[in-house]
């Protein structure tokens, strides 16, 4: 005789954060995070969460710190517990015991056109489907999720467009289609005849997923020789920052990539290495009129 094991029910209080988040369309992702953060507290009390006191609250985030959480360890636990304590429990104090940690920026790594070029070349096969998504990734600076989340409908070849459908933040935006992009594109079309998704996964009613298309890279990179610390995201840095040195406005390149806020995109203006070589310095300005005057 088998047993049947039987599933912990969901406390009143769990299940009221959880519509909580989905009647605000939190994604299922930071549904997760959100109760994680919260139950690491109860765990951490030993008792049910909405008892908690400030100070407990404050021993609770100093605790981790002391254990060595990350800044976006703690920010993300911040913010589980913001949302528990002030939406679902009506506690809008919480944000006076709770602080968000600033995290160091850090200059992304950049690969150069040559670098770009000869990574895709060594796109993994059989076939053009890496080849073609690593392409998306870099010529339309595209997420990985997004880029594996393309329909064949999403290519609009006649106004040269790729539709990206709800991308991060559940934003549409539309970015540009390169015609080199498009006749990749097509000849991996005329390949695999996707019939709904672009880059179909082993059936054809999933997709690839990110994990399969960062395998992908990394064996491109490796392939290439590419000896930078690098990921897939890396693409999209590049795409931005080459942009950015061919003297595209910082905006319009804010909306290729989606962000929401412009000082996220400004962080490029710091590593397009071309536009900053290009910038006379003052002092051969004062340089040159000295020789010019004498």
């Amino acid at each position: 005789m088998t047993s049947t094991r039987l599933e912990k029910p969901i406390s009143n209080l769990r299940r009221r954060m959880i519509e909580d988040m989905t009647i605000r369309g939190l994604t299922a992702a930071t549904q997760r995070d959100y109760i994680r953060s919260v139950k690491s507290l109860a765990a951490f009390i030993g008792r049910s969460p909405d008892t908690a006191t400030p100070d407990e609250i404050r021993a609770f985030q100093f605790k981790l710190r002391e254990d060595g959480a990350s800044p976006a360890k703690m920010n993300a636990v911040v913010s589980g517990l913001r949302f528990f304590f002030r939406v679902t429990l009506s506690r809008p104090e919480i944000e006076r015991w709770t602080q968000f940690v600033r995290e160091a920026r850090k200059l992304p790594v950049i690969l150069s056109p040559d670098e770009v070029a000869r990574l895709i070349e060594c796109a993994p096969g059989p076939g053009l489907k890496y080849r073609a998504a690593l392409s998306v990734a870099y010529g339309a600076g595209l997420r990985a999720s997004e880029v594996v989340s393309l329909q064949v409908t999403d290519i609009d070849s006649s106004r040269m467009l790729i539709r990206v459908d709800q991308g991060k933040g559940k934003k549409d935006r539309y970015v540009m289609l390169s015609p080199a992009l498009l006749e990749l594109l097509r000849d991996w079309w005329r390949q695999a005849r996707p019939k709904a998704w672009l880059f179909p996964g082993r059936g054809i009613i999933e997709h690839i997923t990110t994990r399969q298309l960062n395998r992908a890279f990394h064996a491109a990179a490796d392939m290439a020789g590419i000896d930078k610390k690098v990921s897939l995201h890396t693409l999209r840095h590049s795409f931005a920052t080459h942009l950015l040195e061919h003297n595209i406005d910082v905006r319009v390149i804010q909306v290729l990539l989606g962000h929401a806020k412009l000082d996220t995109t400004a962080l490029y203006t710091r590593v397009a290495t071309a536009t900053i070589r290009d910038v006379m310095s003052p002092l051969e300005r004062i340089t040159q009129d000295v020789r010019q005057s004498g």
